[in-house]
């Protein structure tokens, strides 16, 4: 945060930053896996404020890549929450400069803004609302005094992102629920980013990385729970959003939520705490993420997820290996969907470079200056793509476009973001990357058959540019680069 900028707006208010850190309630709640039931209901009702509607659709990744939008929110909250001055602040400042990427105009010509204070206020809202909710349908009510200090909690945390206490978010609880009750009736819109959320996410889920090798069981498991979610999500909605909005309530819906919510409640009180973690589910999730703490509980998990694997795939073989982990490319239709079209609407746009950038920006924690560039170097790559394959002119390149044209991917703007890309990774300047700084990016193991002995068994930077390059043409598939462009 800027030093000009005050932490609070009237004389006698606390410092937001001595109310977070790893001993607030907020920080219990992100390390408690049940959080993710609220995080996806508070997404609904962020996803019908006109303006975060209008972002969520032309610039988030959340329905291609919902795994990657998880782990990130988690990375960035915990940042945020950690105690140290200098992660928090470095976190905050790159929030702002993301939100502050995200401006646009809808499809009735409003404009938006990520940094628009009013619609900030509403995600924070709705986040703590849809916790206090969590709770009560757990049948873990939370008394007032608790309540009061989890809401003082996350006006801290708007505090941080505003510089200030925000006059959009109401100073005490008592003032807060007149305030949500009037949003949810006269601020709030049925849009597509809302059913988006409600009815296409569960069913379009990617499998997340531990079962990207049995379709067939995903499909399956899907088909049958994205409709539970769905109705689980739905009737946990506020009563009068879901009639504004036209979200029918299933016959025994409120039942079947209630037993989800009270299920999870009780699977956290029994199971052992390192079980329950959110950093513990998302690490067996995906075997690429170390574990931290729950180390031990994830290895024994995988153990049993691995045995159950082995029967599973007696009972459902594996289809042909289509080359999706060595060197064999990618059908064009399969790239263009899996890699470039990062935000899923069946359009490449800037928009869908620009998550790329993110991606690696939050990856790697970029300053101010190295985000930069790496942002300048995507935006000529667009510019350079947009003259070779838009062919009608309409700003953006369609599946048949890129089809046509595919070889036209790897000019020499696609070269400059390689570079720019080997640069942020090359943490310690030594012009290579080492082990640590590739798992830094790629969250993956070294790939020894791509070093360079004469670089000392790390990566050149010649090695590293072509690998990149061939990648994103669609000519090479490479593991690594799919754990961070083209997983989900």
């Amino acid at each position: 945060m800027s030093d000009d900028m005050p932490a609070t707006s009237a004389p006698g208010a606390p410092d937001p930053a001595d109310l977070l850190g790893p001993d607030s309630l907020l920080h219990g709640f992100c390390d408690d896996a049940r959080w993710a039931l609220a995080v996806v209901r508070a997404t609904a009702l962020e996803a019908a404020h006109p303006q975060i509607g209008a972002a969520l659709l032309e610039n988030s990744t959340f329905v291609a890549h919902p795994w990657r939008r998880l782990r990130n929110t988690l990375v960035s909250t915990r940042r945020v929450l950690s105690g140290d001055p200098a992660v928090r602040d470095r976190e905050v400042d790159r929030l702002n400069r993301l939100h502050g990427r995200l401006t646009g105009t809808d499809e009735r010509d409003r404009p938006y803004s990520g940094l628009d204070p009013e619609a900030r206020a509403w995600v924070v809202a709705t986040l703590f609302e849809s916790t206090v909710t969590m709770c009560r349908l757990s049948g873990e009510s939370l008394d007032g005094p608790t309540m009061e200090r989890l809401y003082a909690e996350f006006r801290a945390y708007l505090a941080l992102l505003e510089g200030r206490y925000s006059d959009h978010l109401p100073p005490t609880l008592r003032e807060f629920w007149p305030y949500y009750d009037d949003m949810l009736e006269r601020g709030l819109e049925n849009n597509e980013a809302l059913r988006i959320v409600l009815f296409r996410l569960f069913a379009h889920v990617p499998p997340p990385p531990l079962l990207r090798g049995r379709p067939a069981v995903w499909a399956i498991g899907r088909a049958v729970a994205g409709p539970v979610a769905v109705a689980v999500v739905a009737a946990s909605l506020p009563e009068a959003f879901r009639r504004q909005m036209g979200v029918g309530d299933l016959p025994g819906a409120q039942t079947l939520t209630r037993g989800v919510h009270v299920g999870t409640g009780v699977a956290t009180r029994l199971l052992p705490e390192a079980w329950t973690r959110t950093e513990t589910v998302m690490s067996l999730l995906d075997p690429d993420q170390t574990a931290g703490p729950g180390a031990d509980a994830v290895a024994a998990l995988r153990r049993r997820a691995g045995r159950a694997g082995a029967l599973l795939r007696l009972l459902t073989p594996a289809p042909d290996d289509d080359g999706a982990g060595g060197t064999a490319p990618r059908p064009a239709d399969r790239f263009f969907t899996d890699v470039l079209d990062q935000t899923g609407d069946g359009y490449l746009e800037w928009p869908d470079l620009a998550a790329m950038a993110r991606e690696i920006a939050t990856r790697l924690d970029l300053d101010a200056d190295g985000e930069e560039r790496l942002y300048k170097a995507f935006a000529d790559w667009w510019r350079e793509l947009v003259a070779a394959l838009d062919a009608d002119g309409d700003g953006r390149v369609t599946r048949q476009e890129y089809a046509a044209s595919a070889g036209s991917l790897a000019g020499p703007a696609l070269i400059r973001v390689a570079e720019t890309l080997f640069e942020a990774a090359d943490a310690d300047g030594d012009g290579t990357i080492s082990a640590g700084e590739h798992r830094t990016l790629f969250r993956s193991a070294f790939a020894r058959e791509l070093t360079d002995p004469d670089a000392g068994g790390r990566y050149s930077r010649s090695a590293f540019v072509r690998e990149f390059v061939a990648f994103m043409a669609g000519r090479r598939n490479s593991t690594a680069y799919d754990g961070l462009l083209a997983h989900g």
